[in-house]
């Protein structure tokens, strides 16, 4: 898929993601749209998925509501799941 369906959040979701984990180059989105609405699949390197969902999921909660918001900018709402 690509991530003409929502190019602002994809952007940022990747920025934000990228700043956090230990290893950037591993970082990857794909845009899901199989689903009732698109969905942002994030990938990340070994060992860094635990950064990227903080304690007790705030920084992942975070993250879903800063993206959430670029995404309203592309006029779509969407979901964001962090995968292994």
């Amino acid at each position: 898929m690509s991530d003409e369906l929502a190019p602002t959040a994809v952007a940022v979701l990747e920025h934000i993601v990228r700043s956090i984990v230990d290893d950037p180059d591993a970082v990857t989105v794909e845009v899901d749209e199989s689903g009732n609405r698109p969905a942002l699949n994030v990938r990340v390197g070994d060992g860094d998925l635990g950064r990227v969902i903080g304690r007790r999921g705030r920084t992942a909660a975070s993250i879903r509501t800063v993206t959430r918001a670029a995404a309203s900018k592309d006029d779509v709402e969407i979901d964001i799941e962090f995968l292994d």
